[in-house]
């Protein structure tokens, strides 16, 4: 079943989290606090990998 412009909701749900991690970098960043908003940044690549990793054995249909 898809929701969403041809993704599923667990897709969706990982590709939030990325990017709300990815937001929060960004505000990190240009409000000074740039090693915390380098760490944060390091999340987007590690929550798409683990989506990835989790949601590689579904069938798509």
């Amino acid at each position: 079943m898809r929701d969403v412009a041809g993704f599923r909701r667990s897709q969706l749900w990982f590709c939030a989290a990325a990017g709300l991690s990815f937001a929060a970098s960004v505000s990190l960043w240009f409000t000074g606090h740039r090693e915390q908003g380098l760490y944060v940044g390091l999340w987007v690549p590690s929550i798409l990998s683990l989506g990835a990793l989790l949601l590689a054995n579904r069938t798509v249909r």
